[in-house]
């Protein structure tokens, strides 16, 4: 049994856990185990695991890679996800699903472009002094490219 190439399993109301003796199968190609009750842990076997996630779908209990969704007590910063700066636990994202890595770094942006913008625009605008130095100083630059 162990040079089977092609198992497909699906909707046939299998319930419990994929057996680790599963991932023997070294010659397994396809692999169906879709719509059927499983659950608990896909074995940690590259065999197993490089198979796609529509391989177990329409099971409700399975977790761990290739699906998205982890086992409880996994160490989730292991796992790379969508958008987020680091990974974490599910508890890290908002109601939208994007880190909140990914929103600290946002609003982290548009605070330093705005503070950036003032700080370097506002003199200019408020100040009259300065604002006539740098228009001085752009007519010399243009003056000096241009040869006018």
């Amino acid at each position: 049994m162990e040079f089977l190439e092609s198992l497909d399993f699906s909707a046939n109301q299998l319930y419990g856990a994929i057996p680790q003796s599963l991932s023997n199968l070294t010659f397994l190609s396809h692999l169906n185990l879709s719509n059927n009750n499983l659950s608990g842990r896909i074995p940690s076997s590259t065999q197993i695991q490089g198979f796609t996630a529509s391989s177990f779908l329409g099971n409700k209990g399975l977790c761990g890679p290739p699906l998205t969704k982890g086992c409880t007590g996994d160490d989730m910063s292991q796992i790379p996800t969508v958008g987020g700066g680091g990974g974490g636990a599910e508890g890290d994202k908002d109601d939208n699903g994007v880190g909140v890595a990914a929103d600290t770094f946002i609003i982290a942006m548009v605070l330093g472009f705005v503070m950036g913008f003032w700080g370097v625009f506002g003199p200019i605008l408020f100040i009259k002094s300065l604002r006539f130095t740098f228009f001085r100083f752009l007519d010399r630059v243009k003056q000096n490219l241009c040869g006018g």
